[in-house]
């Protein structure tokens, strides 16, 4: 398809300014000219929306430039471009929730104005208009269950934070491990850039995997303490009373 440059800034979503200026620095291909009329392509149109893409993630137009040189070297900008969301994009794939306090009050039965601010701390949920924005209405869920069946909400909001250091230096390790054993032995320089796609697909296995494993360990942990720290309580609880 053919665009003139006003026709190609609007379907690019950008402005005939942006598009002279990249033209000048060279990180976007001349147009083809027809006498006096200049024309540009889906090839402008595809290069405009990478570009859009990379400064929204911060990059800059140098940083595009070169870019854009390594993929004229041989690397592939999808490649690149992959690894670089790899890297950025939230493994967190679960929607976020907007609940008002109402609505927060029939969850857990009741409102406590302090153990709200405690869980804004922890960043289980952010005051937003109208309410509270939930980043994991599972994970709200969860905690609702158990203080309904009695667990307080200060020991569940002490537990969570425990909870969530553990789970962090268990993520740390983790992504330590595959980055020492296998990111740090890749070699540097053009090498590296053909390795774009395979780093790309390492980094998006490390979630599962990742899960996995921990799913696994979890669930064994849990299996042996149930049957301990359940058992006793149970049996105690079944006991008949010694008679005065």
């Amino acid at each position: 398809m053919r665009y003139r440059i006003e026709e190609l800034a609007e379907t690019a979503r950008t402005t005939v300014r942006n598009i002279r200026a990249y033209q000048e620095r060279g990180v976007l291909p001349p147009p083809v000219r027809e006498g006096r009329i200049v024309w540009y392509g889906d090839l402008h149109l595809a290069r405009l929306r990478v570009i859009g893409a990379l400064l929204e993630r911060g990059y800059s137009i140098g940083n595009i430039a070169e870019l854009l040189a390594a993929w004229e070297r041989g690397a592939e900008l999808s490649d690149l471009l992959g690894l670089e969301e790899a890297l950025t994009d939230p493994f967190n794939d679960e929607p976020e929730a907007t609940l008002r306090l109402d609505e927060l009050a029939r969850l857990f039965g009741s409102f406590d104005p302090v153990a709200v601010a405690r869980a804004v701390q922890l960043g289980l949920f952010y005051p937003a208009e109208g309410g509270l924005r939930v980043p994991s209405m599972r994970l709200l869920q969860a905690g609702a269950e158990l203080h309904r069946a009695g667990v307080p909400l200060s020991a569940l909001i002490d537990e969570l934070q425990v909870l969530a250091a553990d789970v962090d230096r268990i993520a740390e390790r983790f992504v330590d491990l595959v980055a020492t054993e296998i990111f740090d032995r890749l070699p540097a320089g053009p090498a590296a850039l053909r390795d774009a796609s395979k780093m790309a697909d390492l980094v998006r296995r490390l979630r599962p995997l990742a899960s996995m494993v921990v799913t696994k360990r979890l669930g064994q942990s849990l299996e042996k303490h149930i049957r301990r720290r359940m058992g006793e309580r149970i049996g105690r609880l079944l006991k008949p009373k010694e008679s005065a």
